[in-house]
């Protein structure tokens, strides 16, 4: 019986091998890739596996000195948070920003050195301010200034070209410059300006200036007895304040503008005054109202000596009576 049984039990294993499927070698080449994992794709088949059993997840390779960083990659609902925050977010335009030329005009014209006049200097609106910055020359301005400034510098000359075409230009101020030379046509052509003020330089010759002038100052300079053309503020009806404090003038510019409120002289070399200097001899109701202030101290002059040129102003200048 025994023997029975393993016969029985030999055959079964016998018939079973027969019967199994056969692997088919795979080769491997070195030379042809693409065969090779065609034959792992037929034997490792995923096609059955349930997509949502895995999760894929895609890395981008950041390089940190000799390492690489694997960081996961912006997925698209990120991608667009992003975009959306650069949106809302403004942007700081400065002088290399793509972006200037869309606001034209906000860092004002480049200098010499190529350097907008707005970032060298500090603009506001109309008004430009350059104080103290150790400048030689005038800047470039933008074409709507209305007001500058550019104080405790080192410009040493004006030229004509300085201020042309700035049809809006309303004041000017360089106090404590070097200026001793201006060009002839460097305020003339201005429409606008009111107000000039150039104290504190050495200017020796004044050139000519624009009637609109409502405020002179040009004190502590060097004009001298020729520095100053003869009826410069003739025409100037609208002219209030004239200030030409320690410039050695020996005389008093004439004729005065009527509706001058002050006018300061004093510390030049002033000798003497005529009796029209300030009134009409030939009518004596003519009253000067608005001339209130004049400074004739620091001068040499006698002020006792003609008593008629100040009968028809409201009060006496003020200099020495003896």
């Amino acid at each position: 019986m025994k023997i029975l049984a393993r016969l029985v039990f030999g055959l079964l294993i016998l018939d079973a091998a027969l019967t199994a499927p056969t692997i088919e070698p795979i080769n491997y080449n070195s030379e042809s890739y693409d065969a090779t994992f065609e034959d792992l794709d037929n034997l490792y088949n995923y096609e059955n596996v349930p997509i949502d059993q895995g999760e894929i997840e895609r890395v981008t390779v950041m390089l940190s000195g000799n390492r690489e960083l694997l960081t996961p990659a912006p997925q698209p609902d990120d991608v667009q948070e992003e975009d959306e925050d650069e949106e809302s977010t403004p942007r700081l335009i400065d002088g290399s920003s793509p972006q200037e030329p869309e606001f034209p005009g906000v860092l004002g014209p480049h200098t010499n050195e190529d350097f907008p006049t707005c970032l060298l200097c500090t603009c506001i609106s109309t008004t430009v301010y350059c104080d103290d910055h150790e400048l030689d020359a005038i800047p470039p301005l933008p074409k709507h200034t209305a007001y500058f400034y550019s104080r405790f510098n080192r410009i040493k000359k004006i030229n004509r070209n300085d201020f042309a075409s700035l049809n809006d230009l309303k004041r000017i101020d360089l106090t404590s410059n070097l200026i001793s030379e201006i060009d002839e046509d460097a305020f003339r052509k201005l429409p606008q300006l009111q107000e000039l003020v150039l104290r504190d330089n050495k200017i020796r010759q004044l050139p000519e200036l624009p009637t609109t002038l409502t405020f002179i100052d040009i004190s502590n300079n060097r004009l001298g007895r020729k520095g100053i053309k003869q009826e410069a503020f003739k025409d100037m009806y609208d002219l209030h304040h004239l200030y030409l404090t320690d410039n050695n003038l020996d005389h008093i510019p004439l004729p005065l503008p009527e509706n001058l409120r002050a006018l300061h002289l004093q510390n030049n070399n002033i000798l003497e005054m005529h009796e029209d200097t300030f009134c009409n001899v030939k009518n004596l109701t003519y009253i000067r109202k608005a001339l209130e202030d004049i400074r004739l101290d620091g001068n040499p002059i006698n002020l006792s000596k003609t008593p008629q040129a100040y009968m028809c102003l409201p009060r006496l200048p003020i200099g020495s009576l003896v």
